[in-house]
């Protein structure tokens, strides 16, 4: 059966909030995907950039989920979510990258949305596609905190690949895109929505590349390009959530200094809904 990309994606990607209190919010995006536990039994976890939760100073964030009714339309249905408990974050987080994961209770259409790990790039997935500077990735997210529609749907958009190489991901911990980042694009994923482009064996395949973490500035001002921090980290962070000892060794490379020093994190205040 022929994977739809962008419609199971849009499908697991939701919007992470939190009212500040002084009429604005943080405002970011973050994607469901399905991974049981050690013992076989489902679960659900949300992924986003780390610096999300450490932004949001309340105990609860609000999930954007969406309701679909008898009649085939959607509404906008958001739950809270606790991510603190005792003053003790409840999300795992990458050492050494902006990725964050927590387990969630999701209502059971949400919970069937949530995208299979295997779905996520491994680190010979560019190689093994030939996938390289100028190819075209699709990104999800709410920019300035927006939705496509009144019930909460991610915005599609589009961004090339602006850097090489792509991997290893030891070496290479993220990659460019040629993409306009806005407040509330941190924890959006990153896709090929048509794998493999070149090579491999023809057939279409799921492919998450990361996750969008940041934007570049050079002094004050925005180059338009996005920093997308490679899959394999997301899936070291979500392997946390069952005990260090399952987790794979983290990376100790930064990013180049030439981008970490104009890199900003791609959340930010947004006014209403």
């Amino acid at each position: 059966m022929a994977v739809d990309m962008s419609v199971d994606l849009i499908l697991a990607t939701v919007q992470v909030e939190q009212p500040v209190g002084d009429g604005t919010r943080t405002v970011a995006t973050g994607f469901l995907i399905s991974d049981p536990t050690p013992g076989g039994a489902p679960r659900v976890v949300l992924v986003t950039a780390d610096h999300v939760f450490e932004h949001m100073p309340g105990d609860k964030a609000t999930i954007g989920y969406r309701v679909r009714d008898a009649d085939g339309s959607w509404r906008y249905a958001p739950q809270k979510l606790t991510i603190r408990k005792d003053g003790k974050a409840l999300w795992a987080h990458h050492a050494n990258r902006d990725v964050a994961a927590i387990v969630i209770s999701a209502p059971a259409a949400f919970a069937r949305a949530a995208i299979p790990l295997n779905w996520l790039a491994s680190d010979d997935t560019f190689e093994k596609y030939q996938l390289g500077p100028g190819d075209e990735m699709m990104i999800l997210g709410f920019p300035q905190g927006l939705s496509a529609n009144s019930a909460g749907f991610p915005i599609l958009r589009a961004g090339r690949v602006a850097s090489y190489p792509l991997g290893p991901s030891a070496a290479f911990p993220t990659f460019l895109l040629d993409y306009q980042v806005f407040p509330g694009n941190s924890g959006g994923p990153v896709y090929i929505n048509n794998a493999p482009r070149r090579g491999g064996d023809g057939a279409a395949a799921p492919c998450v590349a990361g996750m969008l973490t940041q934007e570049v500035e050079q002094g004050k001002e925005s180059l338009g390009i996005g920093i997308v921090t490679q899959a394999r980290f997301i899936r070291e962070t979500v392997a946390l959530l069952d005990g260090p000892a399952k987790a794979p060794a983290p990376s100790s490379l930064a990013q180049s200094s030439a981008v970490a020093a104009g890199a900003l994190a791609a959340d930010a205040f947004a006014v209403g809904r």
